[in-house]
């Protein structure tokens, strides 16, 4: 029989300690991720809690019972890194709730052109949330807030969390496009008269689209989100103008009129109960800057603050517009709390609003007295109107009250959405921006924006050249001392 101490016992003894000890570390291993995976515990510790949702958020996940999936086709780049970090706070808070589970994907629309397009993503930088049916399109521009061109705050789950309430409930807002009056229609696919790219852009967004003839149905649905009229060619009857008066101010419904030059459309009383004023006229400029190579108007000048404008601002945008009237607060309306009627965008200073529009037999040029200009001391300065956004609000007693009212965008041309025109970003971008304002899209949730912080390390050469020399000798000659004292302490 073997001796205890024998070679061959020894070495059986050394292998199952060496086989338990490494049990033992798949142990402790394993041990430690069941732990972080099932005992988590999560702190935020930056200063503005970037990486943390609001409770307001928090709560509405608890109450979401339908899994909604998130594909953002944002890039993985460093001005990313806010994006892609909240979505992932959306997964992990989902985890709990099964029924309202989050998913995240990230997609590439130019390596993967065949799922991107049956998305409907023709872009990057847009963040899509799909729940069913129900779809919901956030560009990466409605994250941010900026000032001189630069990103200044960080609007991402406000932004996120009003989408993620929007495709998560059953209904969808319907959009009803007017129809009987020669008005250009949203299943018309030509270029120059047709809407269907408008239709598209509303459908990504979760919107259904629908016609509507108020010389047939002579009445208004009771889902009617939001009524738009593109180019009537002929004028509205006095009961449909007091039918969209009625919708207007009795059930605070939102209105997008498209109108262009040359045609009449009866609804003055209308717009004038809500401070606009039409012209019967053509905007013509002088500007060689302000009219493009294919003789459409450029418009440049927004209002810096309507949430309508913002986007077009931060990012440049500019509009193409084709043949376009004057549009403007009416100087003669009451100037009340009530009504908030502002002009989103207008003219270069140069531009003026010919009245004999209809007979050109002459080069057009400003007439004084006659034709339309700037009023002094309205807003803008110096400039004229083309579209002008109305409001109603709620009053008691001079004191405002979060109460919905009605709500009206009015714009001096009928080719905006066009399919031709509204390929234009700038065009694309108000269109879609009136109508997220019309139908309280636009409205932010109780989350506080958080700023963007940039900090930025300025050396000096000398400072520069002594880091360097840091790098090369320093270092190395630490590790070098460090390597001698082991030596000697072991030669002791």
């Amino acid at each position: 029989m073997s001796s205890p101490d024998s070679f061959r016992t020894a070495r059986w003894i050394r292998t199952i300690n060496l086989v338990l000890q490494a049990v033992l570390f798949l142990t402790l291993f394993g041990g430690l991720n069941y732990l972080a995976r099932n005992l988590h515990w999560r702190r935020d510790l930056t200063q503005h809690r970037s990486f943390s949702l609001s409770p307001e958020t928090l709560s509405y996940l608890r109450q979401l019972d339908r899994p909604v999936q998130i594909i953002a086709t944002v890039g993985d780049d460093h001005e990313n890194t806010q994006v892609r970090g909240l979505l992932r706070e959306y997964a992990n808070a989902s985890d709990a709730y099964p029924a309202g589970k989050i998913t995240v994907k990230y997609l590439d629309v130019y390596q993967n052109r065949r799922e991107a397009e049956a998305l409907g993503l023709e872009q990057s930088d847009v963040v899509l949330l799909v729940c069913g049916e129900n779809r919901r399109a956030v560009p990466l521009a409605e994250l941010y807030r900026y000032k001189d061109q630069q990103r200044a705050a960080f609007l991402g789950e406000q932004a996120i969390t009003a989408a993620l309430l929007d495709v998560s409930s059953p209904a969808r807002k319907k959009i009803y496009f007017l129809a009987g009056h020669g008005e250009l229609r949203p299943d018309e696919p030509d270029g120059n008269r047709g809407l269907t790219v408008a239709r598209d852009q509303l459908r990504v967004r979760n919107f259904e689209v629908d016609g509507l003839d108020l010389t047939v149905s002579r009445k208004i649905p009771a889902d009617a989100a939001l009524l738009i009229a593109v180019a009537p060619q002929s004028r509205y009857t006095p009961a449909e103008e007091e039918l969209l008066r009625e919708y207007l101010r009795a059930q605070a419904g939102r209105l997008l009129l498209f109108l262009a030059p040359g045609y009449a459309h009866g609804l003055e009383d209308l717009l004038l109960d809500w401070g606009v004023l039409v012209d019967d006229d053509l905007v013509f400029d002088t500007g060689p800057e302000n009219v493009s190579d294919s003789g459409e108007l450029v418009i440049l000048a927004f209002d810096k603050t309507h949430p309508i404008t913002q986007t077009l601002i931060n990012y440049q945008f500019k509009l193409l517009l084709g043949r376009t009237r004057t549009v403007r607060p009416d100087p003669g309306r009451t100037t009340g709390t009530s009504l908030n009627t502002v002009t989103v965008a207008a003219t270069s200073t140069s531009a003026w609003g010919e009245v004999s529009y209809r007979d050109l037999s002459q080069l057009p040029r400003f007439n004084p007295g006659i034709d339309i200009s700037p009023l002094p001391g309205m807003d803008p300065a110096n400039r004229l109107g083309v579209i002008v956004a109305s409001e109603r609000l709620a009053v008691r007693d001079n004191l405002p009250f979060s109460v919905r009212g009605g709500r009206l965008v009015v714009f001096g041309s009928g080719d905006l959405p066009v399919n031709n025109r509204i390929v234009n970003a700038g065009n694309l971008n108000i269109f879609l921006n009136a109508v997220n304002w019309t139908v309280d899209r636009d409205t932010q949730l109780n989350v506080p924006a958080r700023p963007i912080e940039r900090f930025q390390l300025s050396l000096s050469a000398e400072v520069f050249l002594k880091l360097r020399y840091a790098l090369l000798f320093v270092l190395p000659g630490l590790a070098a001392l460090l390597g001698l004292a082991v030596y000697w302490a072991r030669r002791r």
